[in-house]
């Protein structure tokens, strides 16, 4: 592994993308900390402290931890994502949107061009709600209120310096793609993931400093986390491949087609994109629990969602499953790669093109859904049951499942994929092969 480290750094190319892309998270991570003008830190702890389980508490994952300290950096990249999966969702039931994807290369330019002004629309609504937020959190146990200065100028500057800071990552984001190596966007949501983690080694070295868990029983708890990862990364690269078969054609004197290929069919974006929809649901309760402290009624019902209820389980279990198979509803449509493949001269061997050939793909994904479903509903509730059942710190039980592992694992396996195909292409052996690809030199 440490002669494959160091082969990285004899390509040029290879490590300045690696040492650019180190940088652009350096940045990133520094802008986390940086927090607006104005602002209780206090306050912002305590509030934060009670919230972990609500919107507030899934956000500021996403957000790297910079949303708990109102930095500048609040809102992290979740409006530009919020931006690109509406643009995916119209692009499903909008003509308009439709014929933009169809349009290749012009296409894509003219809806990243959409995508990057809702995302400043987003990241607008959302810095005005943060604000109003700020100025009516209840002061701290020692009377401080969380804002100095209320009123339109603490929103407008609130404004600019949160649509400021997404603009600056979103721009950040596209750097990466470009200039760096992995999806910039992917790695700034996991670099703000992944920050957690040496807190959340400490807690659980402080267990065992002070006597509460045997050393063998946290070698065991990180052998079962090894395991879930282990099983995650198997579902994340396993693939349902539809063989394809291309009619040979002749075009002047040259003949075309005739190879066979395969249609892979992925089900981890599909399990993320309904583990988070399903997490924003299940907290949505506990965040209307906050605008109602003094309901006894509110507060009863409530409680059937407490994140160690079985009936929460069942509740986010089953939304899951939903999700899963309505964004792959969307995500995936078996019509337009009927009719693709029809075009191009290509046929599933056995099955007629057209409407036979969109059933049959239908009818695949609806078989390998369901077990994938049920896979990431488990990996859903895993924090909270390791939480119940293994004593495990709320920092550490994070890691064990949720949309925390199925994005880590995916940004992990994507970026080793890419360093792996530099070296492939300069003939050096890669991380994920063993063999070593021949140069033709003997």
């Amino acid at each position: 592994m440490i002669k494959k480290i160091n082969t990285i750094f004899k390509i040029p190319d290879l490590k300045n993308r690696i040492l650019f892309t180190l940088g652009i998270m350096l940045l990133y991570r520094l802008g986390c900390h940086i927090p607006m003008p104005g602002i209780n830190g206090e306050v912002l702890s305590e509030f934060f402290a009670m919230n972990r389980n609500s919107l507030f508490g899934l956000y500021d994952v996403f957000a790297g931890g910079a949303f708990s300290k109102a930095a500048i950096f609040g809102l992290g990249i979740m409006p530009y994502i919020s931006a690109s999966i509406m643009i995916q969702l119209l692009g499903s039931v909008i003509p308009y949107f439709q014929r933009l994807q169809k349009e290749g290369e012009e296409g894509r330019k003219k809806i990243n061009q959409i995508t990057r002004y809702g995302t400043v629309a987003i990241a607008a609504i959302q810095a005005l709600g943060v604000s109003v937020l700020l100025e009516n959190l209840p002061p701290s146990q020692s009377g401080a209120a969380a804002v100095a200065n209320p009123g339109i100028g603490f929103r407008l500057m609130v404004m600019i310096t949160l649509c400021a800071g997404t603009i600056l990552i979103m721009w950040m984001g596209e750097q990466i793609t470009e200039r760096g190596i992995g999806n910039g966007i992917s790695l700034i949501i996991f670099i703000g993931i992944i920050a957690r983690f040496p807190n959340a080694i400490i807690s659980e070295v402080q267990y065992i400093v002070s006597g509460n868990r045997a050393f063998v029983v946290e070698l065991f708890i990180f052998g079962f986390l090894l395991l879930i990862i282990a099983a995650v990364v198997l579902v994340t690269e396993g693939a349902r491949k539809i063989p394809v078969q291309y009619a040979k054609r002749v075009v002047g004197r040259k003949m075309y087609g005739g190879q066979a290929s395969h249609i892979p069919i992925r089900v981890s974006g599909f399990g993320v994109m309904a583990i988070i929809f399903s997490q924003a649901m299940m907290f949505l309760p506990q965040t209307i629990k906050q605008f109602f402290p003094n309901s006894e009624f509110v507060a009863n019902i409530i409680s059937y969602f407490d994140l160690q209820s079985p009936i929460y389980w069942i509740i986010d279990g089953l939304l899951i499953l939903f999700f899963t198979y309505f964004y792959a509803a969307i995500a995936f449509n078996p019509v337009d790669v009927a009719e693709n493949m029809r075009k191009q001269g290509g046929f599933i061997p056995g099955v007629r093109p057209g409407k036979k050939t969109a059933d049959y793909i239908d009818h695949v994904i609806s078989r390998i859904m369901f077990p994938a479903a049920l896979f990431f509903a488990v990996i859903a509730i895993m924090p909270y049951f390791v939480r119940k059942y293994m004593n495990v710190s709320i920092q550490f039980s994070g890691f064990f499942g949720g949309t925390s592992l199925l994005i880590m694992v995916g940004v992990a396996l994507d970026t080793l994929q890419q360093i792996e195909s530099h070296l492939l292409m300069r003939h050096y052996d890669g991380f994920l092969k063993t063999g070593r690809i021949k140069s033709g030199r003997r």
